[in-house]
């Protein structure tokens, strides 16, 4: 597995306490005092297939949805 970095850390854990589905709009909200460029992390991150979405970079409406919940919980325990 490749290394995350914080901010993909970030995004993942709020996807996973929201059920594993967030708005793309929900999810810049949380996102947009910590850091930039969520729509790239998001990219990123659908390239590793941690993330789903409509699209090659998620647009305002798009839903996020998390796809490897389980080895985050392992991740996230370490």
């Amino acid at each position: 597995m490749s290394e995350l970095t914080h901010e993909e850390l970030f995004i993942i854990e709020k996807l996973n306490q929201n059920g594993g589905k967030m708005s793309y709009k929900e999810l810049q909200t949380l996102c947009e005092e910590k850091f930039e460029g969520v729509r790239l992390i998001l990219k990123k991150l659908k390239e590793k297939k941690y993330v789903e979405y409509e699209g090659v970079i998620p647009g305002f409406l798009a839903e996020i949805e998390l796809l490897r919940d389980n080895e985050i919980s392992k991740i996230s325990q370490s």
